[in-house]
């Protein structure tokens, strides 16, 4: 019979989805969404990778596409301490573009700058950015007010500043997004994503981060495989 087959309804979606999508976007593996499952509101965090080439010997043109050339060579250390102000509950108005009804308050878990000395990043500029939630374009202009710091153009307490002003400074530009990649979005268990949808969506105040503890934390889960190049935040 035509269009007969044995596969279930869930590998039947994914050989149709790789005769959709471009060739940049694979989808490996498909399975039902629980009830209360919304892609968006349901995550408990998002973790993204920002990569910046700012050595010509760097520059690898088959990755042009994924990593930002930046002309000015970058003072890691100095990104490295000006971002630990940003580490906690806070609200992020100085970084996100304004949307109305929308709330700038955000738990920025991880904000790490590094250079690595071996591996496929090997002399790259690499930040590594986690968070319950992002604002539009938020990791992109974290990254941009880190390199104005990095390159010299902005002090490491300037970073500090500008949250507490809560406004945006055009010397923080945010940063093209080829740079980004989106590399984990982590999710409660079943039982508990209708629930944290519910949280996600309501507005949370400025009472909440007065009260919130400011936690750092440095450490870095290693990749989980899952990438999306050019992810808008």
């Amino acid at each position: 019979m035509r269009g007969r087959s044995d596969r279930g309804p869930q590998e039947a979606l994914v050989s149709r989805l790789a005769g959709l999508l471009p060739p940049d976007v694979v989808v490996h593996r498909a399975t039902p969404a629980p009830v209360g499952f919304d892609a968006r509101f349901s995550a408990v965090r998002r973790r993204y990778v920002y990569r910046v080439s700012d050595d010509p010997r760097t520059r690898d043109p088959l990755r042009r596409s994924h990593v930002l050339w930046q002309r000015r060579a970058l003072d890691v250390d100095a990104m490295q301490a000006g971002v630990q102000a940003l580490l906690g509950r806070h609200d992020f108005s100085a970084f996100c573009k304004p949307r109305e009804g929308a709330t700038t308050i955000r738990t920025l878990e991880i904000f790490d700058w590094e250079r690595p000395s071996s591996g496929p990043d090997a002399g790259l500029v690499v930040a590594h950015v986690q968070a319950d939630a992002f604002c539009h374009s938020m990791v992109r202009a974290l990254v941009g007010a880190s390199l104005a710091v990095g390159a010299g153009r902005r002090s490491v307490d300037w970073l500090a500043d500008l949250l507490v002003g809560r406004l945006r400074d055009p010397a923080g530009a945010v940063v093209p997004a080829h740079g980004l990649t989106l590399e984990e979005v982590t999710y409660p268990p079943d039982d508990q994503l209708a629930s944290r949808a519910e949280q996600t969506r309501a507005l949370r105040s400025h009472d909440e981060v007065d009260a919130a503890p400011r936690t750092a934390t440095s450490s870095r889960p290693e990749p989980s495989g899952a990438v999306a190049p050019g992810a808008p935040h």
